[in-house]
């Protein structure tokens, strides 16, 4: 059983966590997942926490963060009328099944299958916003609604299972698809909390009666980590925010590009790691 005092280092990689992710959500739009999941990660394994259910929990409690993460980017972009609300009603209805079925599956699979889809997706996203160009006038692309709205469920479900905000992959899908960097920074940001809610809830109720999970939790959502990082990030993502719109595309998508592989790597390391322990 994991006691109160071995919570600490959560505390602290949590705290750190709040503020680094919020600059990067509202910078980046991602929400914050992308740094607050593996460093709840890397901290939980370091109080000896069960490693089969690891990785839910801080896919759970991440969840829960950006909620209120997205909340406070989303407004600082919408502000700057960097929102295309005429997306966000397209793709709210496919993102809300999207995340249920992620969400649904993420709870119950083994944490390895999150923490290799996590690697995966995040190196493929990182190597396309380095290398791809950015045009100086993107034009979005004539898609049919069907496939604008499969590409909403498939981004739903993704970030459910990986824990994120929607931004990891709805901002290069939307500048792919021909947005401006800024506006699928500042559109990504508001998904978040469609991704958010409903994944949080229910990573909350598949995880009730699990055993070894650290105090103050409620299923996979650690509610004292949460409460430590919720007021950092929404208080840091302004600042992010500000940053977005006063830097240049390119150097944008590169500081997006090169944090995800970063991050992807440490994921890959922790991943071969398991397996090797097992063998």
């Amino acid at each position: 059983m994991i006691g109160i005092d071995t919570l600490l280092p959560l505390l602290a990689i949590a705290a750190a966590a709040g503020i680094f992710g919020g600059i990067l959500a509202g910078l980046l739009g991602v929400g914050g997942g992308i740094v607050i999941v593996p460093a709840l990660y890397l901290s939980l394994s370091s109080i000896g926490m069960d490693p089969a259910v690891t990785m839910q929990v801080a896919v759970g409690t991440s969840l829960t963060t950006i909620v209120f993460t997205s909340l406070s980017s989303g407004y600082g972009h919408y502000s700057r009328g960097a929102l295309d609300m005429d997306l966000l009603k397209l793709w709210a209805p496919s993102l809300l099944v999207g995340v249920i079925a992620g969400a649904l599956l993420g709870g119950y699979v083994s944490g390895l299958i999150l923490i290799a889809v996590f690697a995966v997706v995040a190196a493929l996203v990182a190597l396309d916003m380095a290398f791809r160009p950015t045009k100086d006038e993107p034009v979005p692309r004539g898609f049919s609604k069907r496939i604008w709205v499969a590409l909403g469920g498939a981004t739903g479900a993704l970030s459910a299972m990986m824990g994120i905000g929607g931004g990891t992959i709805g901002v290069p899908l939307l500048n792919f698809l021909g947005y401006d960097i800024r506006r699928a920074v500042g559109t990504s940001s508001a998904i978040g909390f469609i991704i958010g809610l409903p994944g949080a809830i229910i990573y909350a109720f598949t995880g009730l009666g699990v055993d070894g999970l650290p105090p103050f939790s409620i299923g996979y959502v650690n509610l004292i980590a949460a409460a430590v990082i919720i007021p950092l990030s929404t208080s840091f993502a302004p600042i992010g925010v500000k940053l977005a719109h006063s830097i240049p595309r390119r150097t944008l998508r590169l500081a997006f590009g090169v944090f995800l592989m970063i991050t992807s790597l440490r994921m890959f390391w922790d991943l071969v790691g398991s397996l090797l322990a097992d063998v």
